[in-house]
């Protein structure tokens, strides 16, 4: 016992055998080779040997003894008063390991564990009693037992061969349970005897035979039970073991019925769990990794609970047939509560084990995550004859022979459509705003119908990105559905057919978050932008073929004019512009502002007579609170002001669309004149109110509601030098004056959700380097940003 409390070094392999002397000596094995083929079966057996796993190979798994188990230690804080005291585990671990002499050998007993579970399932008495009578738990999902079962006889070449080999094992192993349970043998001893009948398997197949036992005999008393009223032979041999009787006082035998159930399908998913850690890839998870360490340690005891459970039950059935049903009710309530306590034990194994293969898979998920995001990355390196591998990678990882849909036609279609079309992947989540998919959809249809070259061009196809790590629940895909239908373009037949390894590439290589994207694929499946958005939103289809170059190239012919903020919004601005007009673009949400400056403006203009026109155009966010400023706006007819809440949104999106554009194409700089006005006019969305003076499409000055408030209502102060300097000199001055004498400086908000943020910005007032902070903002967006909290209530980061 000395030797026993020595700290464990190193873990074996899983399934395979043991060769270090120290170890061998350490689990009670000699280090003799002739003695250990005295213990085993014969090495040379074809049919064995045609049944070792080629894939488990690189591991041959072997379970250490927990001498300092980490789940026992677990149990043994948790179950100190139970009958089965976790402080003798290791002793009887002990006795259990010295049986432990595997040859090496590698069963695959999965095809044999389906037909156990298979006939565990149909091993129910509701066939011949009464269900008020008794009620025997479902053992496990029909469903899934079900496809296990035709897994299985999918599999029948390898069950054949299985059985043809070890089919004796079972039967001696069914005959040596029966025997000790009839002979009142202990479940330890009976444990042990067992044990040493499988001494040469490994620990998956040892528990895989063992309940194959286990089923042969309680199988044919459940067998008996359902068809003894039906057929003469089974009716002779049923009341031999008295079945008739069993069944007809089965009323008072309910509570040993519902523990065998619960114990019966707390060993199945144990011996479920053991056997999946056996098929775990040695490539992605070694026996360094803590939770396989853990796993691995654990395991020779969970193999001996779960055959504890099963003697348990065979020893029940095995009373019932024997010794009659009298028997079993005067001690259905003692042993009811023996086969609880081993559940208990054997579901705390499980809960355990469970943990460690949720961690690894965990693990291999993210290796094989990492590996795929890299060849991903590789895959757009690479040239391709047409598109349809990528395509196919990205929006058809299963395979599915159909997995577009149509929205022209509302019918399901294959990949080939998009062969050597250029393709426009409009990646976004189920929450993509009804405004940001009207503006498309009228951006498409455009193509559509005024550029046949575009049309035969490109395509759009929607990926729907649905977060892996929560469930997708009915809500979710009736407004998938609703989405899909709603738009004219392709879209991906369903959510599941994009991998959650894509989704994560996608989110690594494109910055995706939450806002949509539009990446875009030439016929090669070359990326020639990744986010086009952009660029869709501030030139519509001019932007054709969507490219980076494209874009950089637009942006060269641009200048800060009307025309490049209102295009594609307006007729009516656009005609002031070329009629020449004074026109102020003005916004925020402060009614009593707006009442103020649309007076001052208007007073202004006639006293200087010079046409003006003025334009509301709303504010980036709060959208209730900007359509109840438009209602008054209207109802006072204090100015020109959009009907539709849409057209704000746009205007705004463009605007910010401008900003994300240049700090995509790394055009941010803060001598870009372009950016700089941009910068300083969301900036005053974000602060409040705002004004813009345009002349025609010259935009002559724009700043603060405080200034641009000021500046028409003195006029008076300035207006002496309109004569000589002209009203937009002198206009522009006199707010300059204003502005520098406010002192005004900027901030900005990048959501994380936009994908790229720039790392340092400038101010474009002070050009000063800005500081960066993280701001929260209510989803509810009429709400605005929230007040400071208090850090003594909620705690400092």
């Amino acid at each position: 016992m000395n030797q026993l409390q020595q700290p464990q070094q190193q873990h074996q392999p899983l399934m395979g055998p043991v060769t270090n002397p120290v170890a061998q000596q350490l689990l009670g094995m000699s280090p003799n080779p002739m003695h250990q083929q005295q213990l085993m079966a014969p090495k040379n057996n074809s049919l064995l040997n045609s049944m070792i796993n080629p894939m488990q190979t690189t591991r041959q798994h072997e379970m250490m003894g927990p001498m300092h188990n980490p789940m026992m230690q677990q149990l043994n804080r948790g179950e100190r008063n139970s009958v089965f005291s976790a402080s003798d585990d290791n002793v009887i671990i002990k006795q259990v390991l010295d049986t432990h002499v595997p040859d090496g050998i590698d069963v695959d007993v999965k095809p044999l564990v389906h037909i156990v579970e298979d006939i565990l399932r149909h091993s129910t008495i509701h066939a011949t009693v009464d269900a008020d009578s008794t009620s025997m738990l479902p053992l496990t999902d029909v469903g899934k037992l079900d496809a296990k079962s035709h897994q299985t006889y999918g599999h029948q070449t390898n069950l054949v061969l299985i059985l043809n080999s070890l089919s004796h094992t079972i039967d001696k192993l069914a005959c040596e349970m029966a025997f000790k349970c009839l002979s009142g043998g202990d479940g330890h001893t009976t444990a042990l005897a067992l044990f040493h009948e499988v001494s040469n398997f490994h620990w998956d197949a040892k528990l895989g035979l063992i309940l194959a036992a286990f089923a042969l005999n309680y199988g044919e008393f459940w067998l008996l039970a359902q068809i003894y009223s039906s057929n003469q032979l089974a009716k002779s041999m049923a009341i031999l073991k008295q079945v008739p009787m069993i069944m007809e006082h089965s009323a008072p035998l309910k509570p040993k019925f519902d523990a065998l159930n619960k114990l019966i399908h707390s060993f199945l998913e144990l011996t479920r769990c053991i056997t999946q850690f056996k098929e775990l890839p040695s490539t992605y998870v070694s026996t360094n990794v803590p939770a396989m360490a853990r796993a691995l340690s654990t395991i020779p005891t969970a193999v001996y609970w779960n055959v504890r459970g099963i003697i348990a039950c065979a020893a029940q059935i095995t009373s019932l047939t024997s010794m009659g049903h009298e028997y079993g009710i005067s001690s259905s309530e003692m042993q009811s509560w023996e086969l609880s306590t081993l559940t208990l034990k054997i579901n705390h194994l499980l809960e355990f084990l469970k943990k460690q293969l949720e961690e690894c898979h965990r693990i291999i998920g993210d290796q094989r995550e990492n590996e795929f995001m890299h060849s991903f990355n590789q895959l757009f390196e690479t040239i391709h004859i047409d598109n349809m591998k990528i395509l196919k990678i990205v929006l058809n990882s299963r395979d599915d022979p159909q997995p577009l849909f149509d929205g022209a036609t509302k019918k399901r279609v294959g990949l080939e459509v998009l062969r050597r079309r250029n393709v426009l992947l409009l990646i976004s989540g189920l929450d993509m705003s009804r405004d940001e998919l009207s503006i498309l959809e009228q951006i498409y249809s455009e193509s559509r119908v005024h550029g046949s070259r575009v049309d035969s061009l490109y395509e759009v196809v929607w990926v729907p990105i649905v977060d892996p790590y929560i469930e997708y629940t009915n809500a979710m895909d009736l407004k998938f559905e609703d989405m899909k239908n709603s738009m004219p373009w392709y879209s991906v037949y369903h959510p599941s057919n994009i991998d959650t390894a894509v989704k994560k590439s996608i989110g690594d290589r494109w910055h995706f978050r939450n806002k949509p994207i539009l990446v875009v694929l030439d016929q090669q499946g070359r990326e020639l932008s990744p986010n086009a958005m952009h660029m869709m939103w501030i030139w519509g289809s001019t932007a054709f073929p969507f490219t980076t170059a494209r874009e950089e190239a637009l942006w060269r012919d641009e200048t800060w004019r009307l025309e490049l903020l209102v295009s594609g919004l307006d007729p009516n601005i656009l005609d002031w512009a070329r009629e020449d007009r004074y026109i102020f673009l003005y916004g925020g949400d402060d009614i009593e502002w707006i009442r103020k400056f649309t007076s001052n403006a208007r007073a202004m203009a006639n006293a200087a007579r010079i046409p003006l026109e003025m334009a509301y155009v709303g504010k980036s966010k709060k959208k209730e609170n900007v359509r109840r400023t438009m209602a008054t706006i209207k109802v006072e007819k204090l100015s020109y002001c959009w009907d539709d809440t849409t057209l704000f949104w746009f205007f705004w999106t463009r605007i910010e669309s401008m900003l994300y554009s240049k700090i995509q194409i790394r055009r941010a700089d803060d001598q870009d004149p372009i950016m700089i006005q941009i910068k300083k006019l969301l900036s005053y969305d974000k602060d409040g109110s705002w004004a813009m003076l345009c002349r025609g499409s010259t935009i002559l000055t724009n700043g603060h509601g405080s200034t641009m408030l000021q500046t028409p209502s003195d006029f008076d102060l300035w207006k002496e030098h309109i004569p000589t300097r002209g009203f937009d000199i002198s206009f522009k001055e006199y707010h300059d004056k204003l502005h520098v004498a406010a002192n005004n400086c900027c901030r900005f908000e990048f959501p994380h959700a936009a994908g790229r943020i720039p790392e340092g910005m400038r101010c474009p007032e002070c050009h000063r380097l800005m500081e960066k902070y993280t701001a929260f903002l209510c989803c509810h967006d009429q709400t605005g940003l929230l007040e400071p909290y208090d850090q003594r209530e909620y705690g400092s980061f």
